[in-house]
């Protein structure tokens, strides 16, 4: 389960990276909760938790925190501290198949076209976010998903390892259950495993139900989970 996660911050990067104590300590530029919240890299007690706060602090970033599933007794730290749950998330993988995708329906293109940096801005990911897929150093690209003679869709996807990890999968709310999203994920496999990709992953939120029942459908489970802390 460890190498998820390791596959998850690999193709979602941080802009900087530190150790401060038993933490790590993630500068964001704005990039989302990912790339900012505090990890819990050695054993940590309740006097640990200033030295992060004041790390987090310096680079006027929220009091935030990413707990995994060994990370119970620091959640309860936080907890007794009046930090509040956000996001809880699971993670699904699947191996790759490759199959056919029906013609002028999903692509892979690098570096995005605006069409699909557009649809992105419609669904909150801007261009803090962009960057964060800009940072990437491995194989990586987008997929632009297409139905009813227009763009409706679109994804980032990289690989590290031989894992192929999706951010950002978008569909437009008005072209949802006509099979775009099914179509787009295909592409994904395919691209990744012309690249030596052998599984894919992706992070969905636990109150994303039409996501998980897609991804469920498409043969993917889940194999971790996680969450955040954050001080009101």
């Amino acid at each position: 389960m460890s190498d998820i996660f390791e596959t998850l911050e690999a193709t979602w990067p941080a802009a900087r990276k530190s150790r401060v104590g038993p933490w790590e300590i993630k500068e964001g530029k704005g990039g989302g909760k990912r790339v900012m919240a505090a990890k819990a890299i050695d054993p940590v007690g309740a006097a640990d938790v200033a030295l992060a706060e004041n790390a987090m602090k310096a680079l006027e970033q929220p009091k935030l925190f990413v707990l995994r599933d060994q990370d119970e007794k620091l959640d309860s730290i936080l907890a007794e501290r009046g930090y509040e749950i956000v996001d809880p998330t699971l993670l699904f993988e699947s191996d790759i198949v490759v199959a056919d995708v029906p013609p002028v329906t999903a692509f892979e293109i690098w570096p995005p076209l605006q069409i699909m940096l557009d649809l992105w801005v419609e669904d909150g990911v801007g261009p803090d976010r962009i960057a964060v897929m800009e940072r990437g150093q491995g194989p990586k690209t987008s997929i632009l998903g297409r139905i009813k003679d227009r763009a409706a869709g679109a994804a980032f996807v990289a690989i590290h390892g031989q894992v192929a990890m999706v951010h950002a999968v978008l569909v437009l709310p008005e072209f949802r259950r006509c099979g775009l999203g099914r179509h787009m994920m295909q592409a994904v496999s395919n691209w990744a495993a012309g690249h030596g990709a052998t599984r894919k992953s992706l992070a969905v939120t636990d109150v994303n139900a039409p996501a998980k029942s897609l991804y469920s459908s498409l043969g993917m489970v889940p194999v971790g989970r996680y969450h955040y802390r954050i001080k009101p």
